[in-house]
């Protein structure tokens, strides 16, 4: 029995190398994914879902080390989250640096052009930026003015206004508003002739 809990309790590795493992893996995450660029973190295909699910359990034994035991797991966990809400926490008041780690907007429909060079840039094809637009509602990217894709990943779409089909619905509604006009030229002129003969 107190084999059980000097397995649940006793790190095999010195509390300060516990804190230190995951700060570093968290530095090189952070760093590692801003080189890879926006597109890891919108899992736009199968292939960058893989990689960010692999990358968890790669770096799993760089934090914990030789150590399983559970009061180990609670301290590497620890690290992380604390480490984390320091960084978001002191990002909040630093939007320069905020945008130095973590990129600033790209937008890659302008006026509702394609801009080739900044899909190229971020590695997006014009397949993944179509089948995000019909993640957002649109049919086909030539309803979209203006798509930026953010820093976080996302991609934000902005529809031309007015929208195709609303162009439509305004231009067949000024049609029957013109036939009802001249309709009505036609029954007045009607009863003018009828009341003259």
């Amino acid at each position: 029995m107190s084999e059980i809990w000097h397995h649940l309790f006793v790190t095999d590795i010195h509390i300060m190398e516990k804190i230190l493992r995951p700060v570093l893996v968290y530095a090189f995450l952070i760093i590692g994914l801003r080189l890879a660029g926006k597109r890891e973190l919108a899992q736009l295909n199968p292939f960058d879902l893989v990689v960010l699910l692999t990358l968890s359990n790669t770096v799993q034994n760089a934090i914990i080390g030789n150590d399983n035991s559970f009061i180990g797991g609670i301290i590497g966990a620890t690290t992380l989250l604390l480490v984390n809400y320091l960084v978001v926490r002191f990002m909040y008041g630093h939007e320069q640096l905020e945008r130095i780690i973590e990129g600033g907007p790209d937008e890659i429909i302008s006026n509702g052009k394609i801009r080739h060079d900044r899909l190229k840039k971020d590695l997006l094809t014009v397949a993944e930026l179509e089948t995000a637009a019909h993640r957002q509602g649109f049919d086909s990217l030539d309803e979209i003015d203006r798509a930026v894709l953010e820093a976080s990943g996302t991609i934000s779409f902005f529809a031309k206004s007015p929208t195709p089909d609303v162009a439509r619905h305004t231009e067949l509604l000024a049609r029957i508003d013109k036939l009802s006009n001249e309709i009505a030229e036609w029954r007045q002129a009607a009863s003018r002739g009828k009341s003259q003969a």
